[in-house]
């Protein structure tokens, strides 16, 4: 028996309801189950309960075994003095609160079924827990669930941005600089890339804007490719003779060339490419932020980012190593993933942020506008005909499967609470 299981019993009220008695005689109506906490304290708060025909207005607790009360130390703790009811599966001590006073307890009994369905989720081994049983459920009650899981999704990745606001002292244009400067390092160069822009402030790069040699000179002198004593050709010894003043007007500490990775990468993604890349993107736009919160069509803000890199770089993919001629662009697939990661969050917490519902609809409206994501995760979800119609289902499929699916929180899950409940009469 699990205590979370207690918990989903008790939320909905699927015990046996006839004849409610704690377990010292005494007649007991549910009136209200109360609402959930997910933080510190008594499991269920603001619940209603009759006792003997006097309406108790308090908390819940539940457990496995009453004996669990005095250790997990609630009863010398204040916290726990309104509980008016101990949920429990057996009762096996009469327990108090911190003032001696002892609380009703009811012992919960329910379908042998529902935990049998829950049993049968948590012990699957397959890719989901509901891997076999996933279609009994109604696709449309599952794209009901999605959306909510996309906010929720939404919601987790602000919490990682408000930290850079914070840092930035609530500078818009600065944070989204260095979460941008994150995607544009993809999965093997986001940490390098966002300690580049950290060690970069835009501001810098603002006063140099009109010149991209000297742009491009202070994001590669930064980020280490400029160090060498012996540059490989003319444009690497123009770049560092550039970072070289740039770096003493402003006090610059670059950060080792080791940090990049370019091992198991495609050369169009090459750290030197995006970097290339990134530097066009701040010598063409101002204010960037700014325009994409204007902005209302999801197209538009596309162009923004559909930017190619400096005239070296088209026989170039690394200092020095001529390559065959072609156009460094962006391609859609890295332009979509910007959106997706970096510029619908912002446009999320915003809105958020200045209680502009608009804008967070805006920001889930660029996720439908959006083709869904290609990896291994989405491609498995198609198996199982639960397939991604845009990017906000992709985003909701990533969030289900690995904060619901990896963690077995089934019981949390609507697909999976909606599983448990099969059959159950």
């Amino acid at each position: 028996m699990k205590e979370e299981f207690l918990h989903f019993v008790w939320m909905y009220e699927l015990f046996n309801k006839s004849d409610l008695r704690s377990t010292s005689g005494e007649d007991i109506e549910i009136v209200y189950p109360g609402q959930h906490n997910s933080d510190a304290g008594p499991d269920f708060i603001n619940a209603k309960v009759k006792i003997d025909g006097t309406l108790w207005v308090g908390n819940v607790e539940i457990h496995i075994c009453s004996s669990d009360w005095e250790k997990h130390g609630h009863n010398n703790d204040k916290a726990y003095d309104n509980v008016i009811l101990h949920a429990v599966f057996k009762d096996d001590r009469v327990v108090t609160r911190s003032n001696g006073d002892p609380i009703p307890a009811m012992e919960l009994t329910f379908r042998d079924k529902l935990y049998e369905n829950y049993e049968t989720l948590l012990l699957n081994r397959q890719w989901i827990p509901c891997h076999d049983q996933i279609f009994k459920v109604d696709p449309f009650f599952i794209k009901q669930w999605l959306y909510k899981l996309l906010v929720e999704r939404l919601e987790s990745k602000t919490g990682d941005l408000q930290q850079i606001l914070l840092k930035n002292n609530q500078s818009w244009e600065e944070s989204f600089y260095q979460a941008l400067a994150g995607s544009f390092g993809f999965k093997k160069n986001s940490e390098p890339f966002r300690l580049l822009a950290s060690l970069l402030p835009l501001k810098y790069l603002g006063k140099h804007k009109d010149n991209l040699l000297q742009i491009e000179a202070m994001l590669f002198g930064q980020a280490g490719f400029l160090q060498t004593a012996f540059p490989v050709d003319e444009y690497q010894t123009k770049l560092k003779k550039e970072y070289e003043f740039l770096q003493k007007k402003f006090s610059l500490k670059p950060f080792g060339e080791h940090l990049w990775k370019f091992m198991r990468l495609r050369p169009s993604n090459f750290p030197t490419i995006r970097i290339a890349q990134f530097s066009m993107l701040i010598h063409h736009s101002s204010h960037l932020f700014s325009k994409i919160i204007q902005t209302k069509e999801a197209g538009i803000i596309k162009d923004f980012f559909r930017i190619g890199a400096s005239e070296y770089w088209d026989e170039h993919y690394r200092f020095g190593k001529k390559s065959t001629k072609k156009e460094k662009r962006i391609g859609e697939a890295g332009i979509n993933n910007i959106l997706i990661n970096t510029v619908v969050p912002f446009v999320f917490l915003y809105g958020k942020s200045k209680a502009i519902p608009d804008l967070s609809e805006r920001a889930i409206d660029i996720l439908e506008s959006l083709p869904p994501e290609d990896n291994s995760i989405i491609r498995k979800w198609k198996k199982l005909n639960v397939e991604a119609g845009n990017a906000s289902d992709s985003q909701a499929l990533l969030q289900l499967k690995n904060v619901y699916c990896n963690m077995k929180k089934c019981i949390n899950c609507q697909i999976g609470s909606r599983l448990i409940l099969h059959e159950i009469k």
